[in-house]
């Protein structure tokens, strides 16, 4: 990878101004980046939202309630243990990426996978990983460690591009890549969101990024395939469909709802 492979795709067609919209919405939640004050509450209700509804994605049928009273699935049960722990890794993410993305996955993977899988990068010698629905098969394991290692000295590096670019860009890769044996699409979602917090786009956590891409889910499959397959074009539709998804996230903060 280039010193900024971000800055590039911020310039593609629409996705600049889609991104300012997008910040602009947040900004608004967060009163013109004056962070309004926020409580620890509001900021774990929002990310017990975002857990609930990306287990969901993931196939979960767990109720919010049902979450919230800790009576979920496994994959709620390994979103809700991301959640704890999302605030703290974040700002590792400048750093140690890739340590940070298998910390993900030891707590999300706890009770889908075996003790060895956990935080495990697959290899050569298994299987190729089929726990996103919709998607093309997963690359073999030498492209998806060259990719994944690409995307790592990316994220150590400065970079133009919006923050919500750069987590678009994690999130889809993550998931096309589907670097674990199990719980890719968890891990994905949850490192968009550790992005979005440590770019500084959403640093108190009260928006609700997984909400707005289980609204969207009819078109999250499509875009993850147009983002692998279709060349520039895919990827910034992808970006595009992101920027819709951070808009509805403002809107979905508890901050603007109440507790459901």
């Amino acid at each position: 990878m280039t010193a900024d492979v971000f800055e590039p795709l911020a310039g593609l067609e629409g996705v600049g101004s889609a991104a300012r919209a997008a910040r602009d919405a947040v900004d608004v939640l967060l009163r013109d980046r004056g962070l309004r004050k926020v409580s620890a509450d509001t900021t774990a209700e929002a990310l017990l939202r975002g857990a609930h509804a990306s287990a969901v994605l993931a196939g979960s049928s767990a109720t919010l309630e049902e979450v919230r009273r800790g009576e979920g699935d496994p994959l709620t049960a390994g979103a809700v243990r991301m959640t704890g722990e999302l605030m703290g890794l974040a700002p590792r993410l400048d750093t140690a990426p890739v340590q940070v993305w298998t910390r993900l996955h030891q707590l999300a993977a706890v009770d889908l996978g075996s003790e060895d899988q956990l935080g495990h990068l697959r290899t050569s010698r298994e299987p190729l990983p089929d726990d996103i629905p919709g998607l093309p098969p997963a690359p073999p394991a030498d492209e998806m460690w060259e990719r994944l290692s690409g995307l790592a000295q990316a994220l150590t590096r400065p970079t133009k591009a919006p923050g919500l670019v750069v987590a678009a860009i994690v999130h889809a890769e993550i998931a096309v890549l589907r670097p674990f044996p199990v719980a890719n699409g968890l891990v994905a979602r949850a490192a968009e969101r550790a992005v979005l917090i440590a770019r500084g786009i959403d640093p108190v956590a009260v928006t609700v990024p997984e909400v707005g891409h289980l609204e969207l889910a009819g078109s999250y499959p499509q875009g993850l395939r147009d983002y692998a397959g279709g060349g520039l074009v895919g990827v910034r539709d992808w970006l595009l469909r992101s920027c819709e998804v951070l808009a509805l996230a403002a809107e979905r903060s508890p901050l603007n709802n109440a507790v459901r």
